[in-house]
């Protein structure tokens, strides 16, 4: 009885062991176009930055005539 419990327990761990080894290759590859998506989005990020320190400087210059 014992030994069928040791046996049972094995085999649920190689099942486990053998899916996590699987997890990995099921991964979709990004195509052309999943990757052209994110270089607009680091683009879009770069633009904002921009944009804001623009902003700041904007802002820092109002500031600088007010006084």
């Amino acid at each position: 009885m014992h030994r069928i419990k040791i046996v049972k327990t094995f085999g649920v761990a190689l099942v486990l062991g053998a899916l996590l080894a699987t997890l990995p290759a099921c991964q979709k590859q990004e195509g052309p176009a999943e990757r052209a998506g994110k270089e607009v989005d680091k683009a879009a990020d770069k633009v904002g930055q921009q944009i804001e320190k623009a902003g700041e400087k904007v802002q820092d210059a109002a500031k600088g005539s007010q006084k």
